[in-house]
């Protein structure tokens, strides 16, 4: 098994002929999916999606793939092969199409809409092509066949590129739920023809290569929600994935049957469920929706409110519901809440912050621990081994997934048959190079994360992720002295403030005369250069917060000469 090593030395040039593969997001993390391929001097993009910052990463709104290694070759690119409309695989193509807009997207018809909507937002109206299941397109030196795969958002695609090289196959996120609300199946027969054609390169689909066992069906949700409103006495709140047409359809069934009317709230989601009634993915009963002022003025018990903000998001409207903030909804007694998702790995502790609070205002609050009201769109892996068998690859490459995933899927591909020395465990900015039908790691190129915070776009760097947590964690501390230029003596001061650290204002007092007596001691040293009085003043204030209280502040030393 070849294993991705960070310490790795930029690629060679690609050899004549052959096919180049470089993630620059998706391993090791589950967000930000991107993947790079190249062949006779032009490239092929497939996903440009965005993570979303957990509590290490303060301030940060969205972490972007790094696109700095093909930004001087956008006139190279075909075009970008988007699998599905989830953000972890659309949210970046505003940032990519700001370099150059009129890159070709291409992607199913539900998938493209949502793009173009984000897009439009932008000011952006982008080049795109629709596809769907069995068609063949060709993308320059790339030959692109699409497959139809089950997942959680209609119309998702898997890919076969085919080049002179050899053919790849990406699943994109999928499952294989036999019986599918909308009667769309994952492909098998199509896999298991380009598998006997040959499939030089798998790249599939990681995220729950952990758990043992089948995807349970969509359809065993429909009756749970059917016993969950028929025993709700007054309102009723479903938060689900603004994306997830399938469940919010199974809501809207549920409410029409119960006779309650829905209201959506949370941007994104009327958004979306408007482009998916206008498109035909989302049968809606007359009269049953209904604006939120129209559902506030009707009786509890004949209202479902439809809402975003299942992973605990903090802005979003289930999570100003939580805090008290929402400016139509205030959670009380007699209120149930439905979270109609699962865990995104990271989100745990938010999605139980809000859980709590809705419980402490009193709702009854239903998520997956509880009752299955939500099923998991990625194949677990009885299914992800069915597909190896299926395919039989001649290399295999796990991807979307934690390094736990990444791990767990490489083993299934052994124990699928898969050589050792044709499993490649990559992370991003690994390069792998196709050639004579062996997959190989050739090298790495820089594949940072890349965070928006605001409107500033890579401004933000480890080191201010570092001050930020400082100052979450221990507060701030400025300590301001003026001294005497010649001598260096403490002619006034030193005064001591503090945010985030403590309510007594006279809690600096012992500190004050530890930093006059280090600048006096200094000064008879002949030590007279700010910086340097700086680093005292800091040093002292310090160990001083150090030995009185365990904490380490940032600390802000300030010297003013007179």
């Amino acid at each position: 098994m070849t294993v991705a090593h960070i310490e790795l030395e930029p690629p060679p040039p690609l050899s004549p002929g052959a096919l180049r593969v470089t993630p620059l997001g998706g391993l090791g993390a589950i967000g930000r999916n991107m993947t790079v391929f190249e062949h006779d001097g032009k490239l092929l993009i497939i996903d440009c999606g965005v993570l979303f910052p957990d509590v290490e990463q303060p301030g940060v709104d969205l972490i972007l793939p790094d696109f700095s290694s093909i930004l001087d070759r956008l006139d190279q690119v075909q075009a970008i092969v988007l699998t599905h409309g989830h953000e972890d695989h659309i949210g970046a193509v505003p940032y990519l199409l700001a370099h150059k807009p009129d890159i070709p997207l291409v992607g199913s018809k539900f998938t493209l809409a949502l793009v173009e909507a984000k897009l439009a937002e932008r000011r952006i109206e982008p080049y795109t092509l629709t596809v769907k299941e069995g068609q063949v397109e060709r993308l320059g030196p790339f030959e692109c066949e699409f497959f139809a795969v089950n997942h959680s958002i209609p119309d998702a695609l898997a890919v076969a590129v085919s080049t002179s090289a050899g053919t790849v196959l990406h699943t994109g996120d999928f499952k294989m739920d036999q019986l599918p609300l909308d009667g769309r199946i994952t492909d098998l027969a199509g896999f298991a023809r380009i598998g006997a054609k040959g499939v030089d390169l798998l790249l599939s689909d990681s995220t729950n290569a952990e758990i043992p066992g089948f995807v349970t069906p969509e359809r065993e949700i429909g009756p749970v929600l059917e016993r969950i409103f028929g025993r709700a006495t007054g309102r009723i709140i479903v938060a689900s994935f603004a994306s997830h047409v399938h469940r919010v359809q199974q809501v809207f069934d549920a409410a029409h049957a119960h006779g309650r009317k829905v209201a959506l709230i949370g941007r994104s989601m009327v958004r979306n469920m408007g482009i998916a009634r206008d498109l035909g993915l989302l049968q809606i009963p007359a009269g049953l929706l209904v604006p939120i002022d129209e559902a506030l003025g009707l009786p509890e018990e004949r209202v479902v409110l439809m809402s975003t903000g299942s992973q605990g998001e903090p802005m979003s409207a289930l999570g100003r519901m939580a805090n008290g903030d929402h400016r139509h909804v205030q959670i009380g007694e007699g209120d149930t809440i439905v979270l109609a998702s699962s865990l995104v790995p990271g989100n745990e502790t938010a999605v139980y912050r809000v859980i709590n609070q809705l419980s402490r205002a009193g709702a009854i609050v239903v998520h997956k621990d509880v009752a299955k009201v939500h099923v998991s769109g990625h194949s677990p892996a009885g299914e992800l081994l069915y597909l190896l068998n299926v395919v039989k690859p001649r290399n295999f490459m796990p991807v979307h997934g934690e390094w736990r995933h990444l791990r767990a899927h490489a083993q299934l591909a052994r124990d699928a048959g898969v050589p050792d020395d044709r499993v490649v465990l990559c992370e991003d900015g690994d390069v792998v190079d196709l050639v004579d039908g062996k997959a190989s790691l050739v090298g790495h190129i820089r594949s940072r994360y890349v965070y928006v915070d605001g409107l500033a776009i890579g401004d933000v760097g480890e080191s201010l992720l570092t001050e930020r947590r400082i100052l979450g964690d221990g507060g701030f501390i400025a300590a301001t002295v003026v001294i005497d230029s010649v001598t260096g003596k403490v002619v006034a001061g030193p005064t001591v403030s503090a945010k985030g650290f403590s309510d007594d204002p006279a809690v600096f007092a012992a500190v004050l005369p530890l930093v006059t007596e280090a600048l006096n001691k200094a000064a008879t040293e002949g030590i007279t250069d700010p910086h340097q009085l700086q680093q005292i003043v800091r040093r002292t204030v310090g160990r001083w917060v150090n030995e009185a209280y365990r904490r380490r502040p940032m600390i802000v030393p300030t010297v003013v000469e007179v």
